[in-house]
């Protein structure tokens, strides 16, 4: 069938037709950040940031004779520890223009990428955090960083099976330094199970196990004490489960959290009681100098991971991740 003479169609008048496009802006990039959400914030007042733990004499013995004179115990001393807090930053500049003109999802592109680039702050702020970075104090002309927690976990650490040479120095007079990678190898339950046990005879209780996503699939595999079942019916759906969201260990029940940002590597045991966030500021935004046509903001955080007592969390360092 043939188009008849002179009948106008969509190629021939392309150019005066109108765009057809969804008013809205289609963004999936993760911006979850399990452990700034779970951390407690508190208030730093130095860059400096410190604060003291202590530990209490082991169970042992005790009876004493009636009417005996009361003599002194050998006391421990709390120990101070730090952390440097870091500034961490993102800067938008948008023209005049681009604010004028009529764009596709959003009203105003600054006040979008504001919003945009403010998740992303974050981000950055939980790659900090998890991670092996090391403290610096910084300098005239080098910026400070903050320990992340990977660093600060040498008490209750478990290297993966036929690990010798992963190391985490942990809190060294100022400073903490970053951990040193081993062999990696297979996460297994006993690997977690040990972790776990060797937090809850240091005096922790942790809750959260937090992994990457490759490790979050590991857990799950583990074989189980019981199977999960669900009951079927000609009627009903049948859902095959295929995940554990809770890991129940011989010390409590643990809470498993995926991680986008934190290293696979590394599986995080973690008592939150113990575990902090410091700001000297919370994210601010600051409407910089104008210098063109041009408006720009930045927005910024000062911050520092408070690790109040190591012992009270874990880690299980260098799994494999594939």
């Amino acid at each position: 069938m043939s188009v008849p003479a002179n009948t106008v169609q969509t190629d021939d008048v392309s150019a005066s037709n109108r765009e057809d496009i969804v008013e809205a802006i289609y963004n999936i990039d993760p911006w979850e950040t399990p452990f700034l959400s779970m951390a407690q914030r508190v208030k730093a007042t130095a860059t400096n940031h410190e604060w003291v733990t202590d530990t209490l004499s082991a169970a042992a013995t005790n009876i004493q004779i009636e009417g005996d004179d009361a003599t002194a115990i050998a006391t421990t001393t709390p120990a101070k520890l730090n952390n440097y807090t870091q500034i961490s930053d993102k800067v938008v500049s948008v023209s005049r223009t681009q604010r004028s003109i009529d764009s596709v999802g959003r009203a105003d592109e600054l006040a979008y990428q504001i919003s945009k680039e403010g998740k992303s702050l974050k981000l950055d702020m939980e790659y900090a955090l998890v991670r092996e970075q090391a403290s610096s104090a910084g300098g005239a002309a080098t910026a400070r960083a903050s320990a992340g927690l990977e660093c600060w976990l040498a008490t209750n650490r478990t290297l993966s099976t036929g690990d010798t040479t992963g190391t985490t120095p942990g809190h060294s007079g100022t400073t903490v330094a970053s951990p040193t990678d081993g062999t990696q190898a297979a996460l297994t339950k006993a690997n977690l199970d040990t972790t776990i046990q060797n937090i809850w005879t240091a005096g922790g209780n942790p809750t959260e196990i937090m992994c990457g996503p490759f490790n979050r699939g590991a857990i799950s595999g583990f074989t189980g004490i019981s199977q999960l079942q669900t009951p079927a019916s000609p009627d009903a759906a049948v859902t095959m489960i295929g995940a554990i969201d809770f890991y129940k260990s011989n010390f409590g029940t643990l809470r498993i959290q995926p991680s986008r940002v934190m290293r696979d590597r590394t599986v995080l045991i973690l008592d939150m009681d113990y575990l902090a966030v410091a700001f000297i500021d919370d994210m601010v935004m600051h409407d910089l100098a104008k210098t063109g046509d041009s408006d720009k903001y930045q927005m910024v955080s000062e911050f520092c991971l408070e690790v109040r007592n190591e012992a009270a969390c874990g880690k299980v360092q260098d799994v494999t991740t594939s």
